[in-house]
């Protein structure tokens, strides 16, 4: 009998084996999309010629991040029509374009506030995480607060490309602070809510990695903006 066979009840135990077995497929996920976000990020910054390709041309530039947000809207609006195989290949590709982006920031900031700050995203990463695994509360309601949060935080972010206002800047930093630590506990939560509904396999551990992806990733970019030491 398939211990995982939705078709009947299940016992505490078996649930929990389901849980874990989900959340270590997220996090193992989510670890290979930022190592290899990172290796491409270096491997771009330390090429001159293909930094100044993808960088000095605007087109290109933007085109890789609408790129980009195709990728999560088809994973994330798709997911039940994809493969598995396909599923992961997308995962995959937006964290290798993500990394060719985000190479501009090793030209923005130093190397030593980049490791700093990604080392305290990584702290608070985990602990909101584990918090979001760990705790007996229902967190459905942090949803609605924190997408209305988010919703804001883009929203401001676009009209301040425009307005290239500072004290907006380090508002919208803040906030969004507040928001993706917030979002890295409610979505982990979710994740193990659906777990106990039954989801398993490679295809929610895909999605899974790539929420928990987006969290860390926007954490630390925020972070950034108040630790990070420009370049001179």
């Amino acid at each position: 009998m398939n211990p995982y066979d939705l078709n009947y009840p299940r016992t505490a135990d078996q649930v929990v084996i389901v849980q874990n077995t989900l959340i270590r497929q997220v996090y193992a996920w989510m670890g290979v999309g930022l190592a290899l976000t990172a290796m491409v990020a270096l491997f771009t910054v330390s090429s001159p010629e293909l930094f100044r390709a993808i960088v000095g041309n605007k087109i290109l530039f933007y085109g890789l991040m609408l790129g980009e947000l195709a990728l999560v809207f088809t994973l994330s609006g798709a997911i039940n029509r994809l493969s598995a195989t396909t599923a992961t290949v997308l995962f995959l590709a937006y964290s290798l374009l993500n990394g060719v982006t985000l190479s501009v920031i090793f030209r923005i900031y130093t190397a030593d506030s980049i490791a700093s700050t990604f080392a305290v995203t990584a702290a608070t990463f985990g602990a909101m995480s584990a918090y979001g695994y760990v705790t007996k509360k229902d967190l459905t309601s942090w949803g609605s607060f924190l997408f209305m949060g988010l919703i804001g935080v883009v929203i401001a972010s676009v009209v301040n490309i425009f307005l290239q206002s500072s004290a907006v800047s380090w508002v919208v930093s803040a906030v969004g602070v507040i928001v993706f630590t917030g979002l890295t506990a409610y979505d982990t939560w979710k994740i193990k809510a659906l777990a106990a509904a039954g989801a398993a396999g490679r295809k929610p551990a895909i999605l899974g990695a790539l929420t928990l992806y987006l969290d860390f990733i926007n954490l630390f970019l925020m972070l950034l903006r108040f630790m990070g030491g420009r370049r001179d």
